[in-house]
């Protein structure tokens, strides 16, 4: 992730906003529903923006909806320009945020660990 301004955070911030209402109003592409974007990282000089996503299908429909998703990064990009009001619109990356499920394992150890606290792994 690149050093996170204020200004580059606002920015990934309306960026996430406007990209969700466009990828669910606007997207007719099937593998693109249940898409939740996590984060928007954008980077310093705005030449480009990391576009993180979870998939409720979990990681084998996430890697259908990322190839959806990059192939219309195109689309959405010039959408955007019609949108918000910014010098440069970043050329975007769709990647899977794998966070969410790195943090529902934690969650499953973590609670059978307290319910049986004898047996360590």
């Amino acid at each position: 992730m690149h050093k996170d301004t204020g200004r580059t955070r606002k920015i990934g911030e309306l960026l996430q906003r406007e990209l969700a209402v466009m990828i669910a109003r606007e997207l007719n592409d099937p593998r693109v529903t249940q898409v939740t974007l996590t984060a928007v990282d954008v980077a310093p000089d705005m030449s480009h923006a990391k576009v993180f996503i979870t998939h409720l299908g979990g990681q084998e429909q996430a890697l259908k909806a990322l190839a959806g998703l990059n192939s219309a990064a195109g689309f959405l990009q010039r959408a955007l320009r019609g949108r918000v009001i910014l010098r440069k619109v970043p050329a975007l990356r769709f990647v899977y945020d794998e966070s969410v499920e790195r943090g529902d394992n934690i969650e499953r150890l973590l609670a059978r660990a307290r319910r049986d606290p004898g047996e360590a792994e």
